[in-house]
């Protein structure tokens, strides 16, 4: 239970943290175009990718929180698993991400980058259901060789944004298509 939105109990902070991972595979399609940039240069930038083409997705979320002594566990896996296919799946799976999904509309560019955010923006307003667990990462694969992971807004590039843990390196990021 939170005493604040940022704060946890001082009971809850002694507790070791665990990170508990779900993930989700789905098909869909896109395209990838600018409208900010002209026609070769949305070829130059994205060619093949600018014909209308799929993935098999898999996407991971990690929440990252204390282990609770009375169950046992950081938060309920099925809570999380119920989010990913509600809010995610069952909006995404076999559609045409560009036109066909309303809670992506406001995306530009359908890249992996702008995806694994807006994912995130979907799951942390239902972040409340796995408390004190809270969503510490997204993975999103579009194939075995190329994935990107998003740690939300709090770990930015900007000098002094984030966390400590955001200042350690990371393993490398492909470049997506």
């Amino acid at each position: 239970m939170l005493t604040s939105p940022l704060r946890l109990p001082e009971a809850i902070m002694s507790l070791p943290t665990v990170d508990i991972v779900h993930r989700i595979e789905f098909s869909a399609a896109h395209q990838l175009l600018s409208p900010h940039l002209s026609d070769d240069e949305n070829r130059a930038t994205y060619e093949p990718c600018i014909r209308v083409h799929g993935h098999n997705y898999v996407l991971e979320a990690t929440l990252r929180g204390p282990v609770d002594p009375k169950t046992g566990m950081v938060a309920n896996l099925n809570t999380l698993a119920q989010a990913m296919r509600e809010e995610i799946f069952d909006q995404v799976d076999h559609r045409f991400l560009n036109a066909d999904v309303p809670a992506l509309a406001h995306l530009e560019v359908f890249t992996s980058e702008t995806l694994v955010i807006a994912f995130w923006e979907l799951l942390v307003a239902r972040e409340e259901e796995w408390q004190p667990g809270r969503l510490y990462q997204l993975r999103l694969l579009e194939s075995d060789d190329n994935w990107v992971v998003y740690r939300g807004p709090q770990d930015q590039l900007a000098p002094g944004a984030g966390n400590q843990e955001s200042a350690a390196p990371h393993e490398p990021l492909p470049h997506t298509e």
